[in-house]
């Protein structure tokens, strides 16, 4: 078991091939939900490992492996959270920060209210492998609340969102490493109880934070 979400269901293919410079394990591994595994959706594609010689243990994972991983966790819902009051307001996200950037919302709610978002994935992510590198395509959604004095909530606007960001690997000082990049980030208006408005601007301005703040302190870490 990997965590509460999510657990390995793996199986040998074949019988081990013992060779006098090396054992050849080949095996069909995936992530399914936890307690809960009702079969893939993805179908395992054979793959070889080049021929070296030169270490101990040499380990590849294919497609697929990520793949049942993403189906996992998202059956799971893990690609979905609520970013609390508490938590937009540590960043100063309000019904005025929107508000300054959509005028509709602006004249929807005169007086400044705290936020919360729900986040969604809607779609299985897709993962893509790649040389020296993986890439993610996301649909989701985005739904900005309003919290109001009596604690109850109004939606003002969801957003679907589709991304998609790579990640590249290297290895620095003996360790895996990854950095991040965004390579696309697309909002379209799903629905709006403060009417019909542009999102190219909110884009641009969530585009430039996660370009330039975000992203940057992930691959810091």
């Amino acid at each position: 078991q990997i965590d509460d979400l999510a657990e390995v269901d793996y199986s040998l293919n074949s019988l081990p091939a013992v060779f006098p410079p090396f054992i050849d394990l080949d095996l069909k591994g995936a992530v399914v939900p936890a307690g809960n595994y009702t079969g893939s959706p993805y179908v395992a594609a054979s793959f070889t490992i080049p021929d070296q010689s030169d270490s101990m243990l040499y380990l590849a994972f294919s497609e697929y492996f990520f793949q049942t991983s993403s189906f996992a966790y998202y059956t799971a819902g893990a690609f979905n959270m609520t970013l609390a009051e508490e938590t937009c307001s540590y960043f100063n996200i309000n019904t005025e920060i929107f508000g300054s950037i959509i005028p509709e919302v602006a004249k929807y709610s005169v007086t400044p209210y705290p936020v919360m978002l729900k986040l969604m994935a809607t779609e299985i992510p897709v993962i893509n492998l790649e040389q020296d590198s993986f890439t993610v395509e996301i649909q989701g959604s985005m739904e900005v609340l309003a919290v109001l004095p009596d604690s109850t909530t109004q939606s003002l606007f969801t957003l679907n969102i589709a991304a998609n960001t790579s990640i590249s690997l290297n290895i620095f000082d003996q360790k895996l490493m990854g950095s991040l990049c965004l390579n696309r980030l697309q909002f379209s208006l799903a629905h709006s109880n403060v009417g019909s408005f542009e999102v190219l601007l909110l884009e641009n301005i969530l585009s430039y934070i996660l370009q330039t703040e975000v992203i940057p302190s992930a691959n810091g870490k």
